[in-house]
């Protein structure tokens, strides 16, 4: 959705500089507590609560910060607190993505998801992490996924670029040379 995209752009930017001036950027710490929010967001049922005009804002942080796998620091409850005066709740979790591509530009590397049709030990994984970083030519951020319709073999997706060596994609390749 572009509108979600347009109005999470100037959160992401304000929390990226306002995190890299400081003294002590801790990207990492900011993209954690950024990323927890955002799940808390993402929850139908907060949403429902956030959306309900009989909330008022003191309500909806005290129900967030509860929430909140853990506490948090000064910097996101100033943040959370900017995007419930301004009931932008919604857009929480594209802020959380898009604040990740700006650390990942900054780091020249990229988030990928793996999806393997079994699971995959930490040796597979950092083997297959090595040649993907290679393919690629940046350093990736690998996370697994299961994905049982592959068959076997993986499909691997980095943004808007996807490598599928899986069974399933070899079939469908063999099933459409058949038909031509």
């Amino acid at each position: 959705m572009a509108e979600l995209a347009t109005i999470a752009r100037p959160y992401a930017d304000a929390l990226f500089k306002a995190v890299t001036s400081g003294a002590g950027a801790d990207l990492a710490a900011t993209a954690a507590w950024l990323d927890e929010l955002a799940a808390v967001a993402a929850n139908p049922q907060m949403r429902q609560f956030a959306d309900n005009p009989k909330a008022t804002a003191e309500q909806i942080f005290a129900v967030f910060s509860g929430v909140a796998r853990s506490a948090l620091p000064r910097e996101a409850q100033n943040f959370l607190r900017a995007v419930i005066d301004n009931r932008r709740l919604g857009a929480l979790p594209e802020v959380a993505s898009q604040f990740r591509v700006l650390v990942n530009s900054r780091s020249g590397s990229s988030d990928a998801v793996v999806y393997s049709a079994f699971p995959m030990d930490a040796d597979a994984l950092a083997s297959v992490s090595d040649a993907l970083q290679k393919r690629f030519g940046r350093k990736l951020n690998l996370s697994v996924a299961p994905d049982e319709s592959l068959i076997g073999g993986i499909r691997v997706v980095v943004g808007d670029e996807v490598l599928d060596t899986s069974v399933k994609a070899r079939l469908e390749q063999m099933k459409a040379a058949l038909i031509a």
